[in-house]
């Protein structure tokens, strides 16, 4: 049996487009996003592809999941794979989990399955991720 791989890098975001998904000032309430992100160090991807559902409970407060669609490479095997993420937020920022998306990967990638993380603070500019993956 394989041993997973331990990786991790940094990734920034661009491009955050955030919409209403009905009532606008209730609470709770829904919206949808779609952002770009950059990610570079064991998963290296020029830019991905991320949808979010978000769920406003409060004021900055709230919970996430989405999709993640990355074409590029994870410590230099070429492919394409999606990740499942899942959070919550609050005025401070952001913690997230994701999973590989089972038989998503392609390329050298095929087969691959994994999971990771992130904290986002407010204000950063990039935001270190942990993924341990097995490529099988």
């Amino acid at each position: 049996m394989p041993t997973p791989v331990e990786t991790g890098g940094r990734f920034t975001f661009a491009n955050w487009e955030e919409s209403p998904v009905g009532a606008v000032d209730a609470v709770p309430r829904l919206a949808h996003a779609h952002v770009n992100n950059a990610f570079t160090g064991g998963i290296s991807a020029a830019e991905t592809a991320c949808d979010y559902t978000i769920a406003y409970t409060g004021e900055n407060l709230g919970s996430y999941s989405g999709m993640e669609l990355v074409a590029g490479s994870v410590d230099g095997r070429k492919g394409s794979f999606v990740l499942e993420e899942r959070g919550t937020f609050d005025a401070g920022g952001t913690v997230c989990r994701f999973e590989v998306v089972p038989g998503s990967g392609t390329g050298d990638l095929a087969g691959l399955t994994g999971s990771g993380g992130f904290t986002y603070r407010h204000g950063d500019t990039s935001v270190a991720y942990t993924f341990t993956y097995d490529v099988g």
